[in-house]
């Protein structure tokens, strides 16, 4: 049995020269075939391509010319920027990557042309990838190549890296909380699912339901059209005027709730008096309106950091690319303000 090279790179990493050797050219020529050059032929692109692919060898994006300087880069996929939890997990992204000495280059796959291409491109420039793919992740990786890549609440099992979102714990309290403070006619606001079968409820939605039918309610579920202000208030809105008796909107996101508490508004319902509103995620903006937004929060500082240190470890070789000793997972709080 043939033995395995002995890979030259830092951590164990297949380079250039490892490339050349294993298939039996130069450097150059290596050069050449993996950034698709001309002068060499079609087999001995395929020969090399074949031992870069074997080795899990990635092109020097420096040699590439895709970068001007030596700090290392961290691409980040957001899903919109519109929503305030892009931003804020990509500041807490920002800062951590900023404290470890690396440049970080973002993408947004919701609002790009082709998020196909943005994709490509963010892999080709940047030695760690982190962000949420969605229902897309396993095509999203595949495009990726062989960068490290750390998946933000992934739809499924994750290919590669991965943090978990577990609001299990918070939602017990949360529907704990409920019932102590007299709650009887609660609606669950709940958005589109790119994976649940239609009318289906979201993870978020089957795990509230779960929750208040076991303690008694018969809780409403609404899908709203998106997971946006508009749709929250919108939906908040026909719930109030289908059923005098709610008092209680449990949305899908703090965004979603914060429509939910400008209906309630609209409606001349009281927020705590006569309806209650929470939303999930911990966003800042909660605190800024009144009433203050009770909310199941998750701590963006320690999901960076999580998801981070994964991809570091995944880049330099103290830990595998893939598998349970990759995925790491971060609990939601119940956080009580002034609308519950």
């Amino acid at each position: 049995m043939a033995r395995p090279p002995q890979l030259t790179g830092a951590g164990g990493r297949a380079t250039i020269l490892d490339v050349a050797a294993a298939a039996g050219v130069s450097r150059q020529t290596v050069t050449r075939a993996v950034n698709g050059l001309p002068g060499i032929s079609d087999a001995t692109k395929e020969r090399v391509l074949a031992a870069a692919e074997a080795l899990d060898y990635r092109p020097s994006r420096f040699g590439r010319g895709l970068v001007s300087g030596g700090a290392r880069q961290l691409g980040l996929l957001v899903d919109d920027l519109r929503n305030p939890y892009s931003p804020e997990l990509a500041a807490a992204v920002l800062r951590l990557a900023a404290a470890r000495g690396w440049n970080v280059m973002l993408a947004d796959v919701g609002l790009a042309g082709d998020s196909d291409r943005s994709v490509q491109d963010l892999g080709a420039q940047s030695d760690v990838v982190i962000g949420s793919l969605g229902a897309r992740a396993p095509e999203w990786i595949d495009r990726l190549g062989s960068v490290p890549v750390v998946e933000l609440d992934p739809h499924g099992a994750p290919a590669r890296g991965a943090v978990r979102l577990d609001p299990t714990d918070a939602v017990e309290a949360l529907a704990d909380h409920l019932v102590a403070v007299g709650v009887k006619h609660p609606l669950v606001l709940d958005a589109p699912s790119a994976v649940a079968a239609p009318g289906e409820p979201s993870a978020r939605g089957a795990l509230l339901l779960d929750a208040l039918r076991r303690r008694g309610y018969l809780p409403e579920h609404v899908h709203a059209e998106a997971a946006s202000a508009d749709a929250g208030a919108a939906g908040t809105t026909a719930a109030l005027a289908r059923h005098a008796r709610l008092d209680a909107v449990v949305a899908f996101n703090d965004v979603m709730a914060l429509g939910a508490l400008a209906a309630c508004r609209g409606a001349g319902a009281d927020v705590p008096g006569r309806v209650r509103v929470v939303g999930i995620d911990g966003l800042t903006l909660g605190t800024l309106v009144a009433p203050t937004l009770t909310t199941l929060a998750v701590d963006l500082d320690e999901l960076a950091r999580h998801a981070v240190d994964l991809a570091l470890g995944m880049l330099d070789g103290s830990l595998p690319r893939s598998g349970p000793s990759v995925e790491r997972v971060v609990r939601h709080r119940l956080v009580v303000r002034g609308s519950a």
